[in-house]
Formats: structure tokens, C-alpha cells, sequence
């Protein structure tokens, strides 16, 4: 019982930073799920199945709050569905392992890049046009195989890739991979459901999970909702490049005092960060209001 209470508060922490920041549910879960002894597939197959209630609950939240482009949402789900359930009916075959540091030096690069372009962009941000169909179906493919076979990639590859292509506003892009997961934890679950067998899933651990994952996404969706772009943009470019750095030092056979240093310099820098991003959002306020005819009330866009 204390087992199934830790794992729904963890579904519930994995949750808000999933639903504030596009990703961290399927890679906290997963990690935990192994430790705890569980192998690859049932670990992958216990957060799926707990992603279709949390992802059906977090995009209904995110829709109520505007944060879906259902344009979006509406191309990435069916290759999303395609790629998770190859990649849950593969699993036993490929060796993820070997793609592990690929990915992870990847997703490093686009993290960072995504945190740059938010710090270095003018001080008022605009957006491209949306994202069109042959950027995001290859996209969503490629995401939805990597989260079935690594437990968790939906959230970084997606988040990622669409953050670094500048043509959706953060919000929106957290929003909208979040609802079209829904259907990819789908495509997912039924893979795993045919490979292992309704046997070799632990239902206990993905109803505990489902809980507390439930209870935080509307709380997520309400955060993403009031959140300025730079700083939601820039709280999700360090949250890839923290996690891809460690997955990358730890494949790569680092130490865990070499591991701890770095993830220590790369927190501090990204604290600094967010702190910067806050104050070049007070800076367009204090320019927006200096124009302003005296006694004009002020409205703020927090």
C-alpha cells in the first residue's frame, strides 16, 4: 500500500512538470517503475496506460484554458498512435540502448537552442505561421516510436522540436502535444497489451500513477494558461538540457560525482536563466505602461 501512495505522488509531481513544460511524465515514471524492479516493457506499458486518463484529463484542461491548436493536435496524433504502437510491439527486438546517448546529445542540442532563442529573442516575441503537415508527421512518428520503447519521449521530442522551430506560441505547443498524447498513450497501450498480455501489466501500479496524475493536471494547465512565453519557454529548454545531460553522462560512463557537478552547473545556469527571462518580461511592462497617458488603468498579462 505505502508502494501504490508513493507511486500516485510521484504521478501527481510528474504531472505538473508534464503539464506545465510538455514533458518529465513517462521519463520520472519509467525511472521509477525500473528501479522498483519492473522490467523495460511492463514499466513502459504500466505509464501508457496511466497517460490515457492523465493525457485524456490534461488536454481537456489545457482546451477549457486555450492552450490547444487543434491543427496541431489533429496532425500528430495519428502518427503518434502509428509510432508508439511499433515501437510497444518492437520493443523485445531493438536495442534502444544503443540509441540512447544519439537521442540524448539531440534533444541536448535542441534544449539548448530552444533556451538561447527565448533569452536572445527582441524583447516584444512573435510567432511563424503554424507548423505544417511535413514537419510534424515525421515528427510525431519518430516521438511516439521513442516513447513506447524508452518509456518516455513524447513530451521531449514534441515539446522540443516544435518549441525550436519558433511557428507556436509555448503555451499552445505544451497544450497541444499534451492532448495529442492522448491517442498516442492509446497506440501505445495496445501494443504492449498484444506483446505482454493483459498478464504481464502491473495495473496496480498504473491505476496509483493514473491518480495522481489526474489530480494535477488541471493545476498544470491552469500554470501554462498565466505563464509568459520567454519564461515558459525558457523553464522547458533547461528542463531538457538538465535531464538529456545526465541521460547523456550516465551512458557515456561518467561518475556520479562527475554526473552531480555538472547537473549541479547546469541547474545554477538555468535558475539564472529564468531570473533573466523575468526580468526582460518586467523591462517590455515598464516600456509598455511608459507611454501610457497618466491614469490609464494598467492590465496586467501575467
Amino acid at each position: 500500500m505505502r508502494k501504490l501512495l508513493v507511486l500516485a505522488l510521484v504521478g501527481l509531481l510528474a504531472q505538473l512538470v508534464d503539464g506545465s513544460l510538455g514533458m518529465g511524465y513517462g521519463v520520472t515514471s519509467s525511472t521509477l517503475l525500473l528501479a522498483g524492479g519492473l522490467g523495460p516493457a511492463a514499466a513502459s506499458a504500466a505509464v501508457h496506460l496511466s497517460e490515457i486518463g492523465t493525457s485524456l484529463v490534461s488536454g481537456a484542461s489545457h482546451h477549457a484554458f486555450g492552450n490547444v491548436d487543434w491543427r496541431t493536435v489533429g496532425i500528430l496524433a495519428l502518427p503518434g498512435f502509428v509510432g508508439a504502437f511499433l515501437g510497444a510491439t518492437l520493443l523485445v527486438r531493438l536495442d534502444a540502448a544503443a540509441a540512447v546517448p544519439v537521442v540524448a546529445a539531440l534533444l541536448l542540442a535542441l534544449g539548448a537552442y530552444v533556451t538561447w532563442r527565448f533569452l536572445a529573442a527582441p524583447r516584444r516575441l512573435r510567432f511563424n505561421p503554424r507548423p505544417e503537415a511535413w514537419f510534424l508527421a515525421p515528427m510525431g512518428l519518430f516521438a511516439g516510436a521513442l516513447d513506447a520503447i524508452g518509456g518516455g519521449g513524447w513530451g521531449p521530442v514534441g515539446t522540443t522540436s516544435l518549441l525550436s522551430s519558433g511557428r507556436l506560441e509555448p503555451r499552445k505547443v505544451v497544450g497541444s502535444v499534451d492532448t495529442a498524447e492522448f491517442v498516442v498513450s492509446i497506440g501505445g497501450s495496445l501494443g504492449f497489451l498484444l506483446g505482454l498480455g493483459s498478464a504481464g501489466v502491473s495495473w496496480a501500479f498504473a491505476g496509483a500513477l493514473l491518480v495522481g496524475g489526474v489530480v494535477a493536471a488541471p493545476l498544470a494547465a491552469l500554470v501554462v494558461r498565466h505563464l509568459r512565453p520567454r519564461i515558459l519557454g525558457v523553464a522547458a529548454g533547461g528542463v531538457i538540457v538538465l535531464t538529456n545531460l545526465k541521460t547523456l553522462a550516465d551512458s557515456l560512463g561518467a561518475s556520479g560525482i562527475t554526473v552531480a557537478l555538472l547537473a549541479s552547473v547546469v541547474f545554477t545556469l538555468w535558475v539564472l536563466w529564468i531570473a533573466w527571462a523575468v526580468k526582460l518580461e518586467q523591462a517590455v511592462d515598464a516600456d509598455a505602461t511608459r507611454y501610457l497617458p497618466r491614469g490609464t488603468p494598467v492590465v496586467s498579462r501575467h
